[in-house]
């Protein structure tokens, strides 16, 4: 079987031989491809007990840059293998190189995009950090992406990531209203605008917000109307969070394919996003935009509340993409790496 090395800037921890991280793709897509490769993954090491196991034996973390970096010199010398570098950070970056230097061509899977993530978190210089980055593995590498945009013009595959199989479309539960109970599934940092969204709703009673996502050691939220729960890792009862609320919101300032909200337009749930990301309405049925001010945003709550049934109606129209479908394309386009 051929080697498939991932190389990734998430953070994974350790536990009596067993790997945890936060970000479900990182363990469901390397899983999947593993029926096909014999998948390894490089990644940073975390001290941070993560939410999901993955169920995979040949992943290596690593502290430092350094060791992160000989790690990657060290995979090249199989001749069969390839390579899937996931998001362009500074570990990633070098990674590339280094692949680069000894004659290795990378696929290098861009999942969201990294202007508007660097801008949110560096400011003004951002941009032109991810810009530079960018620019260098874009001539060496080939490209991966969930949007066109994404790319900037440069050639890439385009693929539809999901994490949808046949258990999130069933027994989809009808919901009436009473109180607005708003959702959010996703972490807790700045770009995905949920701080944003705190400050926006503190000390508002009009409805309440639940968050999933928080990590063990997350700063303690003190609002009335707010919920936190950690990651979960458990599909029935993430599919009971969607089941048990009326609108997911989506507060990020930048997203390239929201699996999150793919998750509650499959249990038939409407999906409130901010004008930053409008673009991933695409073609889908049941999504709404607001300003990010507290007024546009109640009067979009309001408006899903009063429609609420014929919206549902809508959505049931949506044709989602699935797991599978996703992991089969990731399977063909690797495949036919030189």
């Amino acid at each position: 079987m051929q080697k498939l090395f991932i190389i990734s800037n998430e953070s994974i921890f350790k536990e009596h031989d067993k790997y945890f991280c936060d970000n479900i793709d990182l363990k469901s897509t390397p899983e999947e491809l593993n029926k096909k490769f014999e998948v390894n993954i490089i990644a940073r090491k975390s001290n941070i007990k993560r939410t999901f196991n993955i169920e995979l034996t040949k992943v290596k973390i690593f502290s430092s840059i350094f060791s992160f970096i000989f790690a990657i010199i060290g995979s090249v010398f199989d001749k069969n293998s390839k390579f899937l570098v996931i998001s362009i950070s500074p570990y990633t970056f070098l990674a590339c190189l280094f692949l680069n230097i000894f004659g290795k061509t990378p696929y290098v899977y861009l999942r969201s995009d990294g202007y508007g993530e660097y801008k949110t978190i560096l400011g003004f210089f951002g941009p032109i950090i991810y810009h530079f980055m960018f620019s260098v593995i874009s001539l060496k590498s080939k490209l991966i992406s969930c949007r066109n945009y994404i790319l900037r013009g440069k050639k890439g595959d385009i693929i539809f990531p999901s994490q949808l199989d046949k258990d999130w479309f069933e027994r989809v539960k009808e919901k009436k209203i009473d109180t607005i109970k708003l959702l959010y599934v996703g972490r807790l940092r700045k770009e995905k605008g949920i701080f944003s969204l705190l400050k926006m709703i503190e000390n508002k009673n009009d409805f309440s917000l639940t968050i999933v996502g928080a990590e063990k050691n997350y700063k303690h939220i003190d609002q009335s109307n707010v919920f936190v729960h950690e990651n979960v890792s458990n599909k029935e009862r993430l599919i009971k969070f969607y089941d048990d609320h009326d609108i997911f919101i989506l507060p990020s300032f930048t997203e390239g394919h929201p699996m999150a909200l793919l998750e509650s337009l499959a249990r038939q749930r409407p999906v409130v996003v901010f004008e930053d990301i409008k673009h991933v309405i695409s073609n889908k049925k049941g999504i709404f935009v607001t300003k990010r001010n507290y007024k546009n945003l109640l009067e979009v709550i309001n408006f899903i509340k009063n429609n609420y049934k014929k919206i549902q109606a809508e959505i049931k129209l949506n044709n989602l993409p699935t797991k599978k479908e996703f992991i089969k394309k990731m399977v063909n386009i690797i495949s036919n790496l030189n």
